[in-house]
């Protein structure tokens, strides 16, 4: 059965690219014209997607493109198992995927069922006794030319991201930067993996051995499909592992290239394998008893059930889940770079972020200002077909997660909030585009903690404004959540900004900045926001294991 993958890539004019200083960090975007692309590009997205028709073809296999509507076909499964796209062995119904900008069927996806999982975690096992027997530099030297691969094929991928997902392609391009950078990092880690040694007395020794852990399982989210794969696989492969990854349901597509991408750089065939759907392939995965290890980038309530799952055999667990975190604005902050903060911090990929920063706490002293600014300028995002060059604000992920947002403002309204811009359904001229998932980036005033807008994660572009007084107060209600995923402080004051971040309990904290994840530094949250951690040497502890070795070099002592 093939897979028939409709993506509409005809688009309206866009605009000239627009570039950022600071390339580099997870969401730091970088919208330069790619390496080798004719001027002609920037004129319309028709004709830059038929020259780029050679090169998509290499991301997605299959392609075929009508030079008359610009749509786009492909007809290659979206499974991939012992170095090949593959129909799933026991493939049970088809779930539609749907291209959020939009809102057409983008393809129909078979369920993997117990057989193909099984499958693909043998296949896993077999290529893992290869590859864990390599040396760290061999493994190191294939994962750069993977890392090399994604670089060059960048704009592709890209591409493909921004039509599954509804992110701007400038967003996008981002996201591909840090996945190739991610593996670029492990792979130069890969081979300064080692244990210790120790001097034990009468001239015994003993040392540790850093192993790898086996068949690792990688359960991605929908908003960062592509680099969610690459921040999982990339630590996981330095290790020694291999890996059965499970994208969104919701976005299928990218990940299945990686997996080629790694093949073509020389893995063992069967070492990074995808199966595809829902909770069932899920639960499939976590409880199969070959597998080692899992890490799963989602909502609560599922990686509780994960837990669960995993405890019954007792594999470790990497839980990066939602977020609720705080902002807080001083009244000495420079107030420019403070709103962009909290623009950052609030409308990359649609609000869709789960350690954004929603709850923006501003010291009473400046708040008409201040949300007069940051009113000023959501209103100003540029929303709309997210493939073109000048859009900053795309389409949210589908319908239902697009009505539930709506849902939380409307009850936010309801408890007493105030919206001071945005909030209601976005309708783009463009007539392709009208059964999109789109909406207005939304501020909201008057809020209060107790309101529900204030304590769950929306997971939208709303924002939420609240005063505070003083430091001490602004403390305590940052930390008065079940979340722990990240915080952040604007303030000139250094010795205020960092006693500030010590007291905050969340994982990850920014001084006057938001957003920025750069692969060096670990990722991960607490409380309710996980556990683990991805990025940085750490996450190299939550791949391997330790084992401990001692050597006696002389007679043994025996009591009996």
């Amino acid at each position: 059965v093939q897979q028939d993958c409709l993506e509409e890539v005809a688009r309206r004019d866009s605009a000239p690219a627009i570039t950022c200083p600071k390339p580099g960090s997870r969401r730091c975007l970088s919208a330069a014209a790619p390496d080798g692309i004719p001027p002609m590009l920037a004129q319309s997205r028709l004709p830059s997607l038929l020259l780029l028709l050679p090169r998509l073809r290499a991301v997605a296999p299959g392609l075929a493109m009508s030079s008359a509507t610009g749509t786009v076909t492909v007809q290659q499964p979206l499974n991939y198992r012992a170095g090949a796209r593959v129909q799933p062995a026991d493939g049970g119904q088809l779930e539609e995927v749907f291209e959020p900008a939009t809102g057409r069927v983008l393809c129909k996806v078979p369920c993997s069922g117990e057989k193909e999982v099984d499958l693909a975690v043998q296949s896993a096992k077999a290529a893992f006794k290869i590859w864990s027997q390599m040396s760290g530099m061999e493994r190191c030297r294939v994962m750069l030319e993977a890392a090399r691969i994604i670089r060059e094929q960048k704009e592709e991928i890209a591409i493909m991201e921004t039509i599954n997902n509804g992110k701007s392609i400038l967003e996008a391009r981002a996201d591909i930067d840090t996945s190739w950078q991610c593996l670029e990092y492990y792979a130069g880690l890969a081979g300064s993996l080692a244990g210790e040694h120790v001097q034990l007395p009468g001239g015994c020794f003993g040392y540790t051995r850093r192993e790898p852990l086996g068949v690792c399982v990688g359960i991605g989210a929908w908003n960062y499909p592509f680099q969610i794969a690459c921040w999982k696989a990339g630590p996981a492969l330095a290790c020694g592992n291999a890996m059965v990854f499970k994208p969104s349901p919701f976005t299928p597509i990218s990940v299945v290239r990686l997996a080629e991408i790694f093949t073509e750089a020389g893995v063992p065939k069967g070492l990074f394998n995808v199966v595809q759907g829902g909770v069932a392939t899920g639960q499939f995965l976590c409880q199969h008893p070959d597998v080692a290890k899992i890490s799963f980038t989602g909502s609560v309530p599922t990686g509780m059930k994960i837990m669960e799952m995993a405890a019954k055999g007792i594999k470790p667990v990497t839980l990066e889940l939602g977020g609720k975190s705080p902002l807080i604005i001083f009244s000495d902050s420079d107030l420019e770079n403070a709103v962009k903060g909290a623009l950052m911090a609030n409308y990359l990929t649609q609000g869709q972020v789960c350690c954004n920063g929603t709850r923006v706490f501003v010291e009473r002293k400046i708040l008409d200002t201040f949300t007069k600014e940051v009113v000023k300028r959501t209103q100003k995002i540029k929303i709309g077909d997210p493939l073109l060059e000048d859009t900053r604000m795309g389409a949210l992920i589908n319908r239902p997660h697009l009505n539930r947002v709506q849902g939380f403002i409307k009850q936010a309204k309801e408890q007493g909030a105030e919206v001071l811009c945005g909030g209601d359904l976005y309708v783009p001229d463009d007539p392709k585009l009208k059964n999109g998932y789109y909406m207005r980036p939304c501020v909201l005033g008057n809020c209060k903690d107790d309101m529900t807008c204030v304590k769950e994660e929306i997971f939208g572009p709303v924002m939420a404004i609240l005063p505070f007084d003083t430091e001490e107060e602004v403390v305590e209600r940052a930390n008065a959540t079940k979340f722990g995923l990240a915080g952040g402080v604007f303030t000139r004051d250094i010795q205020k900004a960092h006693r500030v971040v010590a007291a905050l309990k969340a994982g990850m904290c920014f001084i006057n900045s938001y957003n920025a994840s750069p692969v060096e530094l670990p990722f991960g949250g607490y409380k309710h926001s996980g556990f683990g951690r991805e990025n940085g040497r750490v996450a190299i502890e939550y791949y391997s294991q330790l084992k401990t070795v001692c050597v006696e070099m002389g007679d043994v002592e025996c009591v009996f």
